[in-house]
């Protein structure tokens, strides 16, 4: 296959991602999912099928969205989104120990733009195992990441409340 005939998919890969991005956004899911998948099929990238993971999750899909979590990793084991997102998935499921490695894979990952998210979801779990001053680390540093993240202030904040 030529070049330009794969720059000309990844551009049309890019457009349909963007299209059901939009569409998620909007609560139109199933199409979003059909986006996704036409995204895949022209172009697989890991930022799509964490994408449609993340839709599936919105339908209460968590098996789907943890596998779809998992074929990002393996197009692109560095990106770290999808190992915070199965984390997140699986405290959903009360799978607090199994979360734990996913989280911790999440912040060793070398192209992960949001790590507060994976403090936070951290923060969530030693929380639920009555770890509460480790958990209250947890959402200092992903205050600490990001300053305007208003959920792990207010994570932070009830956890201190309930311990004073």
């Amino acid at each position: 296959m030529g070049t330009d005939k794969i720059q000309s998919q990844q551009e049309v890969s890019k457009e349909y991602l963007l299209k059901a991005y939009q569409l998620q956004m909007k609560g139109q899911f199933e199409e979003a999912i059909l986006n996704y998948k036409k995204s895949l099929e022209l172009y697989p990238t890991a930022e799509a099928h964490t994408f449609l993971g993340w839709t599936y999750s919105f339908l209460g899909n968590m098996d789907n969205a943890i596998e779809e979590c998992k074929n990002a990793i393996s197009v692109d084991p560095d990106y770290g989104n999808p190992y915070n997102d199965i984390g997140s998935y699986l405290i959903q499921q009360g799978n607090f120990d199994e979360a734990m490695t996913w989280l911790e894979l999440a912040l060793k990952a070398k192209k992960y733009e949001t790590p507060h998210f994976a403090h936070l979801n951290m923060g969530r779990v030693l929380e639920s195992k009555g770890l509460w001053f480790e958990a209250l680390d947890e959402y200092a540093l992903a205050n600490e990441i990001s300053p305007d993240y208003v959920i792990a202030k207010q994570y932070f904040n009830k956890l201190q409340g309930l311990l004073n």
